[in-house]
């Protein structure tokens, strides 16, 4: 586990970027996270990082968002289904393998991701702070993920 404390909403993108220069086609991120707590934030520095130039909004009343950078950058908010049956139907996972796959509320579906994921929380501490956590699974283990604190 890697954590990472972010002062700010500008700190939390800018982290976000810097994780997109370790991603790969396929790779899967699932957020894990209250509301408010800068999930969306985090999503948008990694599409950014991989040179998505539009806004990213929460895809939280559509579910899914999907944007054009050097790799394709689907954005996912689980929050509004009711079951991982719900996002399977949806086949998000194989959609998506041609690019990044980001999750929020991510442990919801857990089951129904590859073994090989980075799970990430995002917990506002008493100052306002974020402690992000990253749990690399499976590969992921072997990625250079010390890089990203600084």
């Amino acid at each position: 586990m890697i954590e990472v404390l972010c002062s700010s909403v500008a700190e939390t993108m800018a982290l976000g970027r810097r994780l997109a220069s370790l991603l790969h086609v396929g790779d899967v991120i699932l957020l894990s996270g209250d509301l408010g707590s800068g999930k969306t934030a985090f999503a948008s520095g990694i599409a950014e990082g991989l040179g998505v130039e539009e806004r990213v909004t929460s895809p939280s009343f559509v579910i899914v968002r999907t944007y054009t950078g050097l790799i394709p950058f689907t954005h996912v908010d689980v929050y509004r289904l009711q079951s991982s049956g719900e996002f399977e139907d949806l086949e998000l996972v194989e959609d998506a393998a041609d690019g990044v796959l980001v999750i929020e509320w991510g442990p919801a579906v857990v089951a129904s991701v590859p073994r090989d994921h980075l799970l990430v929380t995002l917990d506002v501490t008493l100052e306002e702070q974020r402690e992000i956590s990253l749990f690399p699974k499976g590969s992921w283990r072997g990625r250079p993920l010390r890089e990203l604190q600084l």
